[in-house]
């Protein structure tokens, strides 16, 4: 294997396995786009009325192009297929004031990861009593927000945290609501580095090891808390539930020793989310009646078991209503064909971006599709690596994609599912300013978060 890691090392394959050549390279794969997007008789792709090209014309290269309309589509989706439970929207997935506001009206309750997390949800007009917050290692003036705003629920992740509520709590005399995190030592079929619920990781308390019961206990008889219940999250981009059915089984059995140990029965379980969407073909993701559905009976089976009262449940989809509604848009700038070992060909395509504006790829070798965006092409398709415009090998965006043999500079390509976690991880690599997230809502365009300048960057840059 390369040093740098698995996506650097094979050069000599053509392709991954289940990349075929699509019959019509001008057809939109459905399952990979937002609702309202289409594709015109001149080729180009329109979001909810305003087409690609009209949207770099206004709003330069590379822009997210967010389908509010789709965006809602997808809250309610959730919201109705989970009807009696608490539906979190994650904030870290993407999250602006916009966003905030339009989680508040659809009804969702929001999720929060940091204190910075926090005040966004709050501007957005984000009532603090549906927020719950998280946070492997939250500061105190963290803690001292969400204290005092009132935020519905502080999910807590270590014994020195819940010493910090308590310290806090006494000081300001605050009340806190609080679940405990655990791992119940799944082994989620995802990414190392996006599973989030086997022993060797930072998150939680053991449930193995007794420390959730020891946290739960803490909690439990402390003057300055409320514990509410259990806090459960297995990973992320997972496509089936078998991996909920344990932790349920498992999360389910510590509240019944819980209740046997103290008396009180814990009146709420939050499963987390994790729910997987489609990047590429190969994807299919269940729909959130299907995962109603299946965790429904997963829960209801264990409190069976376990002859305990059905808990308040809760979960919580970011990926799964943020990634498909937003695309984002490149401008070619140069094609250049490299020879591989074995005799075989791959065209590279660079664009104006790259690893600064989604860093997933090269992170954890995710998976990407791309079209051509401004017009339509009768030529067949090549083998192409969508690459940005950074000084690193591992800068790429999309590695395997069929795009017409004619692919030039100047035309611009289109990502699909792009957000979920691209502009919430992006950077300044090498100085790149980020791009905007904009709006498109009944044939309009609106910035919610504007284009970096080179301004923005020098104000942070004292000279000394």
């Amino acid at each position: 294997m390369h040093v740098a890691g698995s996506i650097h090392a094979d050069v000599s394959a053509p392709g991954p396995q289940w990349l075929t050549e699509p019959a019509d390279l001008n057809a939109l794969d459905r399952a990979l786009w937002s609702r309202n997007v289409t594709r015109d008789p001149a080729g180009r792709l329109s979001v909810a009325g305003v087409d690609v090209v009209s949207a770099v014309r206004q709003e330069g290269s590379p822009v997210y192009l967010f389908d509010e309309d789709d965006f809602r589509h997808r809250a309610r989706a959730f919201r109705h297929a989970f009807e009696g439970w608490q539906v979190f929207y994650a904030g870290k997935a993407m999250l602006t004031r916009t966003i905030a506001r339009l989680v508040m009206e659809e009804g969702l309750s929001l999720d929060v990861c940091s204190g910075s997390e926090l005040q966004v949800a709050l501007l957005g007009g984000m009532d603090a009593a549906r927020i719950g917050m998280h946070g492997n290692n939250k500061t105190s003036d963290e803690l001292e927000l969400a204290l005092s705003r009132g935020v519905g629920c502080i999910v807590v992740d270590s014994l020195d945290e819940i010493a910090r509520i308590e310290q806090l709590c006494e000081a300001g005399g605050y009340h806190a609501r609080v679940m405990v995190r655990v791992t119940p030592g799944v082994e989620a079929h995802t990414h190392e580095y996006i599973a989030t619920a086997h022993e060797d990781q930072k998150f939680g308390f053991s449930i193995a090891n007794g420390q959730a019961m020891v946290a739960m206990v803490r909690c439990h008889y402390s003057p300055s808390m409320e514990l509410l219940g259990v806090h459960s999250h297995i990973g992320s981009q997972i496509f089936d539930t078998g991996g909920f059915e344990v932790a349920a089984r498992r999360t389910m059995k510590l509240m019944a020793q819980f209740t046997d140990a103290t008396g009180v029965h814990l009146p709420q379980l939050d499963l987390g989310g994790g729910f997987g969407v489609a990047y590429t073909s190969a994807d299919s993701p269940a729909t959130p009646d299907e995962l109603a559905s299946g965790l429904r009976e997963i829960v209801e089976h264990e409190a069976r078991a376990h002859s305990m009262a059905l808990p308040a449940l809760s979960i919580e989809p970011g990926r799964a209503i943020v990634g498909p509604t937003t695309m984002a848009v490149y401008t070619v700038g140069t094609v250049k064909t490299v020879d591989l070992d074995g005799g075989g060909q791959r065209v590279y395509v660079s664009v104006d971006g790259g690893m600064s504006d989604n860093i997933r790829p090269a992170l954890y070798a995710a998976e990407y599709s791309a079209v051509l965006a401004d017009r339509t092409s009768q030529e067949s398709g090549v083998l192409c690596r969508v690459v940005g415009k950074h000084c690193e090998g591992g800068d790429i965006l999309v590695r395997d994609v069929f795009l017409p043999a004619d692919i030039a500079p100047g035309d611009l390509i289109a990502v699909p599912t792009m957000g979920a976690y691209s502009r919430e991880m992006a950077s300044n690599y090498n100085h790149a300013l980020r791009p905007p997230v904009v709006r498109v809502h009944d044939g309009q365009l609106s910035p919610m978060i504007r284009r970096e300048t080179m301004d923005d960057l020098l104000r942070l840059d004292v000279g000394r």
